[in-house]
């Protein structure tokens, strides 16, 4: 056990380095172009890695370790929660544009429950970080419980606005950086820097940046899809 712990914990570190690296090119290459693709599907299967092993290896710690300590266990449920949050944000954002042209509300069953995973383990943690009098684990999931909620109001309502699966699609990809700047903030900077810990408002500012990012993302494509054909603005 201790061996798989210690290779998935490599590829975890790759995985994450690979997303990392890889994550703004999509963000800012022509949408829908070769590159886009490319880099965007690089990323997705970087993070599919992180995904993964970041759930072992916190399960393992609160399940299997005899030794992880209280601080090692708390952690090791951020480490689950992250997990599912760049996974069902990932795929969230993949699967908008399988079904780009429904017109009705969407009830695949799996399409429901990972945002009903999402949702049930942001309030989970939250109250086990409440409890427990964690800032990172009492507030960070809430960006969980929000987004488990529009994913959930997204398919289970009728369509309504003009090219409602782009605006989703990159709402959801955006979300999956910020578990991905987070994580790294959280666990990869202070070993890269040599350090115990980073300041707590460096573990919230991908959430702070990107945040903005995607309302302002929204409101220009917005303007850009509903624009009269006649004007020359």
């Amino acid at each position: 056990m201790e061996l798989l712990f210690n290779i998935l914990r490599v590829l975890h570190i790759l995985g994450g380095f690979v997303a990392l690296f890889v994550f703004w090119v999509p963000i800012f290459t022509k949408k829908g172009g070769k590159l886009h693709h490319l880099f965007g599907w690089i990323y997705v299967y970087g993070m599919i890695v992180v995904a993964i092993s970041a759930f072992y290896m916190g399960f393992f710690r609160i399940f299997i370790d005899p030794l992880a300590t209280d601080e090692v266990i708390s952690f090791s449920w951020f480490l689950i929660f992250i997990s599912i949050l760049s996974s069902a944000s990932a795929y969230y954002g993949l699967r908008v544009l399988r079904f780009k042209n429904r017109k009705k509300s969407h009830t695949n069953p799996l399409d429901l429950a990972y945002p009903g995973l999402l949702l049930t383990s942001g309030i989970g943690i939250s109250i086990y970080g409440f409890v427990q009098h964690i800032p990172l684990l009492s507030w960070f999931p809430i960006l969980g419980i929000v987004l488990g909620i529009t994913h959930l109001f997204y398919w289970l309502q009728k369509p309504k606005r003009k090219m409602h699966w782009w605006f989703e699609h990159f709402a959801g990809m955006l979300a999956c950086c910020i578990s991905t700047l987070t994580a790294f903030i959280v666990f990869g900077a202070p070993r890269l820097l040599n350090v115990e810990s980073v300041s707590i408002i460096l573990w919230f500012l991908p959430t702070i940046v990107i945040t903005p990012l995607i309302i302002g993302l929204g409101i220009y494509y917005n303007r850009k899809f509903n624009k009269p054909k006649n004007s020359r603005v």
